[in-house]
């Protein structure tokens, strides 16, 4: 987790393997699209730097962090060393928060189970828009380049 205690700025890149015969699939939400963004943009740098060429990122746009399991599972079938599922979810004044980091974090380790390949969770659940922004290219670094070198590592398994 990106914290005061674990900041995403001080990964040292040379220790993450080349993954230039690597395939990703990444899914990403449009709900909180500054924040989403912010994350797809940190992990396909991420990969880029480590040797992954465009044609070899596949990227589903959906909805919502909900929508981001099925999107997961249909690119775990196109061949794919890796997926990551690139979300946010803020909370509101209601319940329903809870209900889809629940059910969102369940569905992906689901996936992770029974899967062709694994699948990176890579959803913000922060209690507000200052946590999101810190944790997504904020003074935390970017979640989405831990995702991504997560991906790297867990596709070389």
């Amino acid at each position: 987790m990106s914290s005061a205690f674990n900041n995403l700025n001080n990964i040292d890149l040379s220790k993450i393997p080349d993954a230039a015969n690597l395939k990703f699939g990444i899914a990403v939400s449009k709900w909180n699209e500054e924040i989403t963004n912010n994350l797809l943009n940190g992990c396909i740098d991420l990969l880029k730097s480590k040797g992954v060429l465009d044609e070899n990122i596949i990227i589903s746009q959906v909805p919502g962090s909900f929508e981001l399991i099925y999107a997961s599972k249909k690119l775990q079938m196109q061949d794919v060393n890796s997926v990551i599922a690139i979300g946010s979810v803020i909370r509101g004044e209601t319940m329903h928060f809870d209900f889809i980091c629940n059910a969102t974090s369940s569905g992906i380790k689901d996936l992770n189970v029974s899967g062709k390949c694994p699948v990176i969770f890579c959803v913000l659940t922060d209690d507000n828009i200052q946590q999101s922004i810190d944790r997504s290219g904020g003074k935390y670094g970017n979640k989405g380049s831990e995702a991504a070198i997560a991906a790297i590592e867990m596709a070389l398994i």
